[in-house]
């Protein structure tokens, strides 16, 4: 039988439940405490003025769409990239919420009560961005980033309350992108990110 994308995400959810909690997960609320906050990578506060505030209705990936080779400092790119979103894109900040480097290492870039933005069409507003380091049509995401990428959507659904429908890529949006390149979407696609994240859901709701 084939099941429409509602049926298979409640299929997904079903055998989360069934498996129970797993020894050794990262609780949720210390994947939010982990992340790295703005002050410490040397970023400076966004001009409310220009934001517009957003509830979180969606989880959205995308990915650098560059080379980052090891050994490069995320804190130097986070400095840049938000210098270049202000002064060259006239944007409030960081178009991203959230920055995953090499090492899985969360940096937390716009304040998440802001509505993003895109070079693309989509209206970002709602949309929890998510930007892991890497130009994914020519690499492979590593695995820290891809464990890296279910904490921190499974830390932002049981949040703002998101279905695992809505947990979804830019190139959804959009069909002038093919972010976040073809090696990452392949695991939206697949449902392997809805699937990791509804069983960490289930994991956080066992143990309490």
């Amino acid at each position: 039988m084939n099941l429409g994308p509602v049926s298979r995400l409640g299929a997904l959810l079903a055998l989360a439940l069934s498996i129970g909690s797993a020894h050794g997960a990262e609780s949720l609320p210390d994947v939010e405490r982990a992340i790295v906050p703005v002050a410490s990578w040397g970023g400076t506060p966004s001009i409310d003025a220009k934001a517009r505030r957003h509830r979180i209705t969606h989880i959205t990936l995308h990915h650098q769409g560059e080379p980052f080779k090891p050994g490069t400092d995320p804190q130097a790119y986070l400095r840049r990239l938000q210098s270049w979103s202000r002064a060259e894109k006239g944007w409030l900040d960081i178009p991203y919420h959230y920055v995953i480097d090499l090492d899985g290492r969360i940096y937390g870039a716009r304040d998440i009560a802001y509505a993003g933005d895109t070079n693309t069409e989509y209206d970002p507003k709602g949309h929890a961005l998510i930007e892991v380091v890497g130009n994914f049509e020519e690499v492979e995401p590593n695995q820290q980033q891809l464990d890296a990428v279910v904490s921190l959507m499974a830390m932002l659904a049981a949040k703002h309350q998101v279905s695992l429908d809505d947990i979804q890529s830019h190139r959804d949006y959009s069909d002038k992108t093919v972010c976040p390149g073809e090696n990452l979407y392949r695991y939206v696609k697949d449902d392997y990110f809805r699937h990791k994240v509804a069983l960490r859901l289930a994991q956080e709701q066992a143990a309490k």
